[in-house]
């Protein structure tokens, strides 16, 4: 059991006591990722690597000091490394706090549990055999983005893309008032407006997902300079891609002591890119929520505001918006920290990704905030229809194109006189289309315009959404 250390008293390291708020308010929407980025899922995984290696070295033919495996010593190292347990995990920490050191611990680890076995414990010394930490520590990290990419934070993003999708398509026909510099613009659709969300949302989740993790296994400066020493005869660069490969990890074959964690930078801003398009959505709908154009629904028992019982809040798009943004400040310092590193290797990455965790807490906090939020609005069609109902000048624009299109002089400058920074009325502006002179069938098209109307091809657009 964990403890903590406050005002003297001894504090057990729960929720409550927490210090982040992704272990602790919110660890009820984060626990997806702690199989992936816990101290436990590091070690997990560092011992995966360890005994795959492991195993790799004793399948090679040229490395006769160790023969090939029996099939009960595969099976052996095969429940090491896919049946990893907490149990397991404090065993390597108890290595650790004699260490200091934690991938050595993992090390000993291993060769204390293949010391178990007759045919295994003769070759512990081929345990890490040419490697540096950061030989099992890149692949290590590897593994962990590419699992929570797969397995948690591209199926969330799927969720809200399929939501907004789902909501573009039921809303695709109701007409609303756009807001340009935040002044009455041409009208939309609310569904035209969340599948330009959707489609943005859609783009960056595929960037996203093409990213393959790259990893290396070439000693302490990247040259094999060990494992040449130890068996020059074997293509040692042809070997190590084999085994990265193996790990479904791209190789990097240029490297120093650690892998550069480009491909990690590229990774976090992608995902910063999807998140600040969803920190955009919040706003929006925020906003579309406090002028009437969403209906909350309300939930039993819950409160809006200590003080003012009628109100219903927009939190979880506060919410959403509040983590997004946590979580991208993290990734953009992770992105622009871990490609540096001083010379052939310091240690700043090691205490840095650290946090990698963090940030993707926060980023499944937003999202399962967002995700609430978006099932819990509804619009409100007569307050959309209101507020462009009167919005005559609206039609100015398609007034005066018609105009340009049959030639009439300054088109643009008489609608300008007629209806800028004025109030318009629908029989002012029939009485202006009635004066022009323009052909009779585009006067009539003129005059069965109304704002809610004039929607371009938003609908139709709309209805693409499904045809990828």
């Amino acid at each position: 059991m964990l403890f903590i250390q406050s005002f003297g008293k001894l504090m057990e390291l729960t929720p409550l006591t927490a210090i982040s708020s992704v272990d602790g308010r919110y660890a009820g929407k984060t626990q997806c990722l702690r199989e992936i980025f816990s101290e436990h899922g590091l070690i997990a995984r560092r011992t995966l690597v360890e005994v795959r290696w492991l195993q790799a070295l004793a399948a090679h033919p040229g490395i006769k000091e160790l023969p090939p495996l029996s099939d009960a010593a595969n099976q052996f190292l095969n429940e090491l490394a896919n049946n990893h347990s907490l149990q397991a995990s404090q065993r390597v920490k108890e290595f650790e706090a004699t260490t200091n050191h934690d991938v050595k611990a993992v090390e000993y680890y291993i060769k204390e549990r293949m010391a178990e076995n007759d045919e295994l414990v003769k070759h512990q010394e081929f345990v890490h055999f040419a490697c540096t930490s950061e030989d099992i520590n890149n692949l290590a990290y590897a593994l962990m983005l590419r699992d929570a990419h797969r397995d948690v934070i591209l199926p969330a993003l799927e969720n809200v893309s399929d939501t907004l999708g789902a909501m573009a398509q039921e809303y695709s026909d109701i007409a609303m008032l756009s807001r340009t510099h935040g002044q009455p613009a041409s009208p939309t659709t609310l569904g035209k407006e969340l599948a330009n969300v959707q489609r943005r949302l859609k783009r960056q989740a595929e960037s996203l997902a093409a990213m393959m993790p790259f990893g290396k296994i070439n000693g302490a400066v990247g040259n094999f300079n060990a494992h040449v020493i130890a068996y020059p005869e074997i293509d040692w660069p042809a070997f190590a891609e084999t085994f990265v490969d193996s790990l479904d990890l791209k190789w990097n074959e240029f490297t120093t002591q650690i892998e550069p964690h480009d491909w990690m930078a590229e990774a976090f801003h992608a995902l910063m890119r999807a998140q600040t398009i969803l920190i955009d959505l919040s706003r929006d709908i925020w906003a579309y929520i406090s002028v009437g154009y969403f209906r909350q629904s309300t939930v039993a028992g819950e409160v809006g505001s200590s003080t003012m019982p009628h109100k219903v809040n927009p939190i979880d798009f506060e919410n959403a918006e509040g983590n997004f943004g946590v979580s991208n400040a993290l990734l953009d310092h992770l992105a622009q920290k871990l490609p540096i590193s001083r010379w052939q290797r310091d240690l700043t990455d090691s205490t840095v990704q650290r946090v990698i965790g963090t940030a993707y807490g926060h980023t499944m906090v937003a999202m399962s905030s967002l995700a609430r939020g978006l099932g819990k609005i509804d619009p409100d069609t007569e307050c959309i229809e209101r507020d462009l109902a009167e919005r005559w000048e609206l039609l100015a624009e398609p007034i005066q194109t018609v105009m340009r299109r049959y030639g009439v002089e300054n088109a643009y400058e008489q609608l300008k006189e007629l209806t800028r920074g004025k109030g318009m009325d629908q029989q002012r502006l029939k009485a202006f289309i009635q004066s022009l002179d323009i052909p009779g069938e585009a006067k009539v098209n003129l005059l069965a315009l109304s704002p809610s109307g004039y929607t371009g091809l938003a609908a139709e657009l709309v209805s693409s959404l499904g045809k990828d």
